[in-house]
């Protein structure tokens, strides 16, 4: 079964951090205009490049500051303050606040220049400022991190790391967690795997708790609640390696390698460090950071009102159409599907079906178009898929998006998991009114294989622009084949 997500470190501390952030900033930003304007030591006259702006009063600089203050929180989110993991890593936050408050500093003094800000932005400002919110960030990310690893948050912020295969690699790792009591990472213990045994010179370097052999790790990861499996050995059987990254992939643990594992680096693979120790892994796809993530939502909002607005009249007309065909059975249809992060949510759709089709429906992935169960008006909203239409419902709610891989039945989920590889990652975004794959034809039982590639690679080059793409092309491709 694949691993419960953890809300607190995939949701609660990111947004405790964006609200202590937007707080901090602002008061930073605040300080600066202080400092600048009203303070005894603020200069009351300005030369060359530090403009003084007489009227800089805090009522007509309450708006620029706002500004500022959504410049930097955009910024630190590019740079990755948001990841819980980075709370516990003192310097890489450092190195992200500064990274993000330099482009905010450049930024916010370009788009002043451009839209001609009244009161203009005063440099010397900008400058007072960028110390003041580094300074006063880096204070408030210090105090958060020494409550965190002083509680028992820390426990449960930490990824829980498992080991395959026991070497030199391996024990580096494992000294680089153990010496570092805040480090967000926690060894769970190491799973063996054929001839490791031989592959340590110094036999007195004992593993640390081994948890069992390879074959049995599906149940290892579940009993350990795995977060990461780092591989340290990648002479094994090509069958044998793929057994495991499919497992990995089942259970929704991220699967990295040592690089010195590697005969050939491979492409589309990015390196990162576990402290000194080099590992291997996918990076941060981008649409799992969070500004991206903000953009998407708000996208899905808009178009949400937008198409349930729009849409009103169509679903009330066919509402009344369908009672007249059908009146014994509801409007409506709901279906339990399997949503992001493998969670259920009761999908809406306009009935098109007798009302006792469900009942003999569990086992088909779609619907045959000749399909005897079908309503007269249910065959023509299900070729121009007028039947979705209450899914902007799902998608203004927060269980779909407007783009996406389409969502299953848990039955479908649990029956394609182990039939198609790579199947599950469909499930680490949400699902959608539209697609990739559907825009290309690939609907229905088709080509699964097919389409979930295609769905892979929505995920893994996700842009604004892709989206808004998709949905053109769902225009002029909205009949169903």
């Amino acid at each position: 079964m694949p691993r419960a997500q953890n809300t607190l470190r995939e949701t609660f501390v990111p947004l405790t951090l964006l609200v202590g952030d937007t707080l901090v900033t602002f008061a930073g930003l605040a300080l600066g205009w202080w400092l600048r304007y009203a303070s005894p030591l603020a200069p009351s006259t300005g030369t060359g490049l530090f403009i003084y702006v007489p009227d800089a009063t805090f009522a007509r600089y309450l708006p620029l500051l706002l500004v500022g203050v959504g410049l930097l929180l955009a910024a630190f989110a590019q740079f990755g303050l948001y990841d819980s993991r980075i709370l516990l890593r003192r310097y890489q936050s450092l190195g992200a606040i500064l990274k993000g408050t330099a482009f905010w500093f450049v930024a916010y003094l370009g788009l002043s220049l451009v839209l001609k800000f009244d009161p203009p932005i005063s440099r010397l400002f900008a400058l007072i400022a960028f110390a003041c919110v580094v300074g006063l960030l880096w204070l408030w990310r210090t105090l958060a991190r020494e409550f965190v690893i002083h509680t028992p948050l820390l426990a449960r912020l930490r990824r829980r790391v498992v080991l395959l295969g026991w070497n030199e690699a391996a024990r580096d790792l494992a000294t680089e967690v153990a010496h570092d009591p805040a480090h967000p990472y926690s060894l769970a213990g190491i799973v063996s795997l054929p001839r490791s045994a031989d592959q340590i010179s110094d036999p007195l370097q004992t593993p640390p708790l081994v948890l069992g052999p390879v074959s049995d790790l599906e149940a290892i990861l579940a009993r350990v609640s795995a977060d990461l499996v780092i591989t340290t050995r990648l002479d094994l059987p090509r069958d044998e390696i793929k057994r495991i990254v499919e497992t990995c992939e089942r259970a929704y643990v991220e699967w990295k390698v040592v690089p010195g594992a590697f005969d050939i680096f491979l492409s589309g693979l990015r390196l990162q460090t576990v402290g000194r120790v080099p590992v291997l892994g996918v990076e941060e796809l981008p649409i799992t950071r969070l500004l991206n993530r903000a953009l998407k939502r708000a996208f899905d909002l808009v178009a949400a009102v937008i198409g349930l607005v729009l849409s009103a009249p169509i679903i009330a007309l066919l509402a009344v159409l369908i009672k007249r065909e059908s009146p014994d059975g509801p409007v409506f249809f709901r279906q339990t599907r399997i949503g992001a992060g493998h969670r259920p949510f009761t999908l809406w759709k306009l009935r098109s079906m007798q009302p006792d089709a469900a009942a003999s429906d569990t086992a088909r992935q779609s619907t045959a178009h000749q399909d005897p169960r079908l309503l007269r008006l249910g065959a023509f909203i299900r070729r121009w898929n007028l039947d979705e239409l209450p899914q902007f419902w799902n998608v203004l709610r927060g269980d779909m998006s407007l783009v996406g891989p389409r969502p299953e039945r848990p039955y479908h989920v649990d029956q394609l998991a182990h039939a198609i590889p790579h199947y599950l990652p469909r499930h680490l975004v949400k699902p959608g009114m539209t697609g990739w794959a559907q825009v290309h034809g690939l609907r229905g039982e088709g080509d699964i294989t097919a389409r979930v590639q295609h769905d892979i690679y929505y995920i893994e080059n996700w842009s604004l622009w892709l989206d808004v793409q998709i949905v053109l092309l769902t225009f002029v491709r909205w009949r169903a084949p």
